[in-house]
């Protein structure tokens, strides 16, 4: 279970909604507005990863990082690309056990995608 949720803060609801939906594959579990019209909060999910994506300028600012540890690095970085996401960089092996690659959202904020393969360059079990 995760315990600790992470929030990226975003600007447009439609552009964030096609990069995390439509593209990334995330589904909304729920949006909140106090009225029509006004910010939204709202938490997506795929795959047991979860996360919240707020308008409301006074919960975090926009350019946040968060990792998201996968089983295959690999067949993530596959997606991204077949959706039309530019990374950073092809998956690479890090110095620190790791092996990610990085994108950013239309906001500015940035997702590591990662599968921890141990500090020996092998796979972790």
């Amino acid at each position: 279970m995760q315990h600790i949720i992470p929030t990226f803060r975003i600007t447009d609801y439609d552009e964030s909604k096609d990069f995390y939906v439509r593209r990334l594959g995330f589904n909304i579990d729920w949006e909140h507005r106090f009225d029509a019209g006004f910010p939204v909060f709202m938490q997506l999910s795929k795959l047991g990863y979860t996360f919240y994506l707020s308008e409301h300028a006074g919960d975090c600012s926009v350019g946040g990082l968060i990792y998201l540890y996968v089983p295959d690095v690999d067949s993530w970085y596959s997606h991204c690309v077949n959706h039309g996401i530019v990374a950073d960089h092809t998956p690479t092996n890090q110095p620190w056990g790791n092996r990610e690659f990085r994108f950013t959202d239309p906001d500015g904020n940035q997702i590591c995608i990662a599968t921890w393969i141990g500090q020996d360059g092998n796979e972790a079990s």
